[in-house]
């Protein structure tokens, strides 16, 4: 967002017009309110802003809920801001551990000190885009005095009077690269600064979920947190924040419900075993963890491939940290033997899972062509050298 925008925004008069307009979800609607507002008369800096606002409100709900209809965004911050959720997770986490001063730094829009402020934690939030920073003050403000917000890079934070430390470095890919699989120099601060920081204090960072494992320091716990089935982000936990005798962690949450598997290191691997009765996708965060032996032992199951985290087993079982489909039957990989077959069990609907090959799921299921009234779940992998479909049911 542009600093021109959101000073016409931060007004009266503009955010009036924001709370009149209310969340946008389509483009049409885009169209609609950019000629209503431009024909009322209002210049083209408060219409870009208000829609724009409008139209992030919309797309933050699913993060904050009720609480982005009083909020303001920008496209980046919203899309790193951690959920409101996860936020109290985390912030849980601090209070737990008898930190009560916190700086955040690299604030964002404030997702993560929303979740300090709501438990009574003081916070210094600091964030080093003047027009982000200027967002979060504004979302912070209703917490009064608690919560300072401040335009400055994190590596100039004096932190004398705080006695633990959020950061959310910036990512920020070099040549053109938007993988989340970044280098440990392609994060602003650099990430050499982040980790002598939390050798020195408690320090929770906040990484992709693809951060190169190789990466991690030594003596930080690492949590791998996913939402309803997506996996969001790697937490590291330094000193009184890491929790004694857990160095893996996986934390699934699933609508209301929060499980997490912890383990002091990656877990063993279990032996392959022919596909039986029914397959095990483990959750995203568990594979992110290697936590996928543990499972396999407490389900009773082994892998189809040593490379393939895909379960199997011959009993149903049940766990958060899995999604399982009763297998039918194998089919044939070629694409046009498995079209026929797919159309001769009338199955119209087809959801394509796949692991260890090279394949475009929505390009393949247009390709194959499917009309009838049955649905099933394609799971497409390889056993060994050969590359295998299997028809499922989600259990």
């Amino acid at each position: 967002m542009e600093m021109s925008e959101l000073r016409a925004l931060l007004t009266p008069e503009g955010l009036r017009l924001l709370d009149e307009t209310g969340p946008i979800e389509s483009t049409a609607a885009v169209a609609a309110a950019v000629s209503r507002l431009r024909a009322a008369g209002h210049g083209p800096d408060l219409v870009s802003a208000v829609v724009g606002q409008a139209r992030l409100r919309a797309r933050a709900a699913a993060k904050f809920g009720p609480f982005a209809g009083r909020m303001l965004f920008t496209p980046a911050g919203l899309e790193q801001a951690t959920r409101l959720s996860v936020a109290a997770r985390h912030a849980g986490r601090f209070r737990d551990a008898g930190r009560r001063r916190i700086a955040d730094l690299g604030c964002g829009i404030g997702g993560d000190a929303l979740g300090f402020a709501a438990l009574g934690l003081e916070v210094a939030a600091v964030d080093a885009d003047e027009a982000t920073a200027a967002v979060a003050a504004y979302n912070l403000a209703p917490f009064g005095d608690t919560v300072t917000v401040s335009h400055a890079r994190a590596e100039d934070v004096d932190l004398r009077d705080r006695d633990a430390v959020w950061l959310d470095p910036a990512r920020r890919p070099v040549g053109g690269s938007h993988s989340d699989r970044l280098r440990a120099d392609e994060y602003s601060p650099a990430l050499s600064w982040a980790f002598e920081l939390a050798e020195r204090m408690p320090t929770g960072i906040k990484l992709g979920p693809g951060f190169d494992r190789d990466n991690i320091p030594d003596g930080v716990e690492a949590q791998w947190i996913s939402v309803d089935g997506s996996t969001i982000e790697l937490v590291l936990f330094s000193r009184e924040l890491a929790r004694d005798g857990v160095r893996r962690a996986a934390l699934v949450v699933r609508g209301d419900q929060v499980h997490e598997l912890t383990s002091a290191h990656d877990a063993e691997d279990v032996d392959p075993r022919p596909l039986g009765a029914f397959l095990h996708e483990p959750d995203g965060a568990v594979i992110r963890a290697r936590l996928i032996g543990d499972v396999a032992r407490s389900l009773d199951a082994g892998t189809l491939d040593e490379r393939i985290a895909y379960l199997t087993s011959d009993e149903a079982v049940t766990s958060p940290f899995v999604q399982s489909f009763r297998v039918r039957e194998q089919l044939p990989a070629d694409e046009k033997k498995l079209a026929r077959a797919l159309r001769e069990r009338g199955i119209g609907t087809l959801e394509i899972k796949k692991r260890g090959v090279d394949v475009d799921p929505a390009q393949l299921r247009t390709r194959l062509k499917l009309k009838g009234e049955a649905s099933a779940t394609l799971l497409l992998t390889r056993i060994g050298d050969r590359r295998t479909a299997i028809l499922a049911d989600r259990v």
